[in-house]
């Protein structure tokens, strides 16, 4: 892990297309802007990990739980 300290304003650049930006600080919490393509999703570590498992259960239905699930969903 790549450990910077940046202050209010100042930049972390990315390769060509990522920038993250500083943009406030009051006491333990930092508020950040990042810029970057769209087509890249940007998810904040928490919500990745409960996608993850979530896309790890739905690998795990049987083919039948798995139509009876979807049929659920157009109803």
């Amino acid at each position: 892990m790549l450990v910077l300290t940046r202050k209010n304003g100042q930049s972390i650049q990315i390769g060509e297309n990522i920038r993250i930006t500083v943009l406030d600080v009051q006491g333990e919490q930092v508020k950040i802007g990042i810029e970057a393509p769209k087509s890249l999703e940007i998810y904040r570590s928490e919500i990745y990990e409960q996608i993850q498992e979530e896309n790890r259960l739905a690998g795990s239905l049987t083919p039948g739980l798995l139509d009876l699930v979807k049929k659920s969903y157009k109803n």
